[in-house]
């Protein structure tokens, strides 16, 4: 955590993106196993809750005090009411699906992000991104299995997910390079704890002691996902590390199959592999883009 942004270290930097992809997924474990007695708002509301205090520390400790300063406190409201409805879509997915096909389906986002940049951003998108992009609703398409006997309904749970977060993603170009991703993170947990408590009420059941250990692990585990993968990118580049946030369908299949007994049918591991190809995809040539753009303008 002390290594400076300013020293690349891709190793360094892959190791905090597994690692916090890995935390997220036993995060999202515990979840769906709290899912069974509460609400996902109301496990959401107690993530936050638990999780803003050691969000503070990360970020003053990291960034300093002035990562706490913002000039866009409406946008940061809208994107955190986004997150809310985003990660309750996931946890109810959570309850109906396997973990690894809940996953992989979320982690469609990316494919929406570039459909939205060119709808919303009038961004231009090569063919071969288009391509990417295609494969990838493909490889969708392929754990869904919409019109089919095995068709669930619950799918539509995580793509719903992938599309809200997506949307959450376009709507911080509005932010622009001007913050810190450790003032972007604080904010979403801060933004999340005000909407989930005008809403949490409305849910309520009073937690039991003994899944208390189970909502600390769902806020810890999530906080400290968060600040591996914010210090993997600092740390590391982009390019290098940010293929590595699918190693969480590996993470996601082996806590389904330990924890469950989960065994997604294979078809369900050919649609993700095809969605974590494209994101990959998509990620190295974005990459590749804004470096060229940069050695332009210089």
């Amino acid at each position: 955590m002390t290594v400076s942004a300013r020293h690349p270290s891709p190793l360094a930097g892959i190791a905090c993106v597994i690692g916090g992809i890995f935390c997220l997924t036993v995060s999202d474990a515990q979840a769906k196993w709290l899912g069974q007695f509460y609400a996902p708002i109301q496990i959401l509301f107690l993530r936050a809750v638990i999780a803003l205090p050691v969000v503070l520390a990360v970020v003053v400790t990291l960034g300093g005090r002035r990562s706490l300063r913002t000039q866009f406190p409406l946008i940061h409201l809208l994107r955190g009411a986004l997150n809310m409805v985003s990660a309750s879509c996931f946890y109810i997915g959570l309850q109906h699906l396997p973990l690894a096909e809940n996953t992989a389906i979320a982690f469609a986002a990316p494919l929406f992000v570039t459909t939205l940049s060119v709808l919303i951003l009038k961004e231009k998108v090569d063919r071969a991104r288009w391509l990417a992009v295609a494969a990838g609703f493909a490889g969708v398409l392929i754990i869904v299995r919409p019109g089919s006997s095995s068709f669930d309904a619950a799918a539509l749970w995580p793509l719903v997910t992938a599309l809200l977060y997506a949307v959450m993603m376009t709507t911080a170009r509005a932010i622009g390079g001007g913050e810190s991703m450790l003032t972007t993170m604080f904010y979403i947990v801060a933004a999340q704890c005000v909407w989930t408590s005008l809403v949490a009420p409305f849910f309520w059941i009073a937690p039991s002691w003994e899944h208390a250990p189970y909502f600390a692990g769902v806020a810890l585990c999530s906080t400290l996902g968060l600040t591996l993968i914010t210090q993997g990118f600092r740390i590391g580049p982009a390019s290098v590390v940010a293929p590595f946030d699918y190693t969480g369908l590996i993470w996601a299949t082996l806590l389904g199959w330990m924890i469950w007994d989960e065994q997604p049918q294979a078809i369900a591991y050919l649609g993700a592999l095809i969605i974590a190809g494209s994101g990959i995809y998509i990620a190295l040539r974005e990459s590749r883009r804004r470096r060229r753009d940069r050695y332009f303008l210089e």
